[in-house]
């Protein structure tokens, strides 16, 4: 079955369950419509067959008229869904981005906020994207209590490379959550394999990521399949980043390596990761 294929029996499954709950038909309308937006980059549709957005969107919890807060959003990917999804249903889109107030920001931190807020700057097309500072030292997030839902995708890993930085942003997250609020996370998985030192290689084991919530005051709720890559072996020559979308096949800096054994690594596809959603408990 082709990713597109799986991808339209994913959006129709999901109108069916969502259409059968009073009042859920709307919100399913308008994430089916964010997600099969042809303004969409064709990249990013791509890749949908691997990121299973529906599923996960519907798995977290996303509902019309919440506030979301997508911390280090990257190349956009979600960003590309939830804003328009978010001015749809009369919610807000926050993104926590690079942080303007911290004096060693660099200047290639400082030009990717600058080229991504000019993105998504088509208040027709994304609704009013919101952006807050976002970093090792980096204030709070909002406001005590209002949000609804915290997602971060594929970032766990980088935060555990500075000390103390993932107690840090855990806390910033259950601090801007209301109580019940959502924490989504996706993340690399090391899983069955031991996790290498601070997530080195990108993937981290499940335990450590649960362990880090619990400390800040979430709780798991529940745990979801649906980004499980069993092809993902774990054991790539420049970590995670060997396989797509990345598709490393040098070390950072170097030349491409014309030799390397590029089909294998692509026929993997992307990693095995895990989908989590936990709940603020205090």
């Amino acid at each position: 079955m082709t990713a597109s294929r799986r991808q339209a029996l994913g959006l129709a499954a999901a109108a069916l369950v969502l259409a059968s709950a009073p009042g859920a038909l709307a919100a399913d309308a308008a994430l089916a419509k964010a997600v099969a937006s042809e303004s969409r980059p064709a990249a990013d549709r791509a890749r949908d067959g691997a990121r299973h957005p529906v599923d996960s969107l519907t798995f977290w919890g996303l509902k019309p008229g919440q506030t979301v807060i997508e911390v280090s959003p990257g190349g956009g990917y979600w960003t590309e869904i939830l804003a328009p999804y978010a001015a749809a249903t009369k919610g807000r889109y926050i993104a926590g981005v690079a942080d303007l107030a911290n004096p060693k920001i660099s200047d290639g931190a400082r030009k990717g906020r600058a080229d991504f807020e000019a993105r998504f700057a088509d208040a027709a097309r994304y609704g009013k994207v919101e952006y807050v500072g976002f970093g090792a030292t980096s204030g709070p997030l909002g406001a005590p209590g209002s949000a609804d839902l915290v997602l971060t995708a594929r970032n766990i890993h980088n935060w555990m490379w500075t000390p103390g930085m993932l107690p840090k942003v855990m806390k910033d997250f259950n601090a801007v959550l209301k109580p019940g609020g959502i924490l989504a996370v996706e993340e690399h998985r090391a899983d069955p394999k031991p996790m290498a030192a601070d997530g080195r290689d990108g993937y981290v084991s499940e335990a450590a990521v649960i362990s880090a919530a619990e400390a800040a005051g979430f709780r798991l709720a529940a745990r979801s399949e649906i980004n499980a890559n069993p092809k993902d072996t774990k054991d790539h020559p420049f970590g995670v980043w060997t396989l797509p979308p990345v598709r490393r096949s040098a070390a950072p800096g170097a030349q491409p390596a014309p030799d390397f054994d590029r089909a294998r690594y692509d026929a993997i596809g992307e990693s095995d990761r895990m989908t989590l959603r936990f709940v603020k408990v205090r």
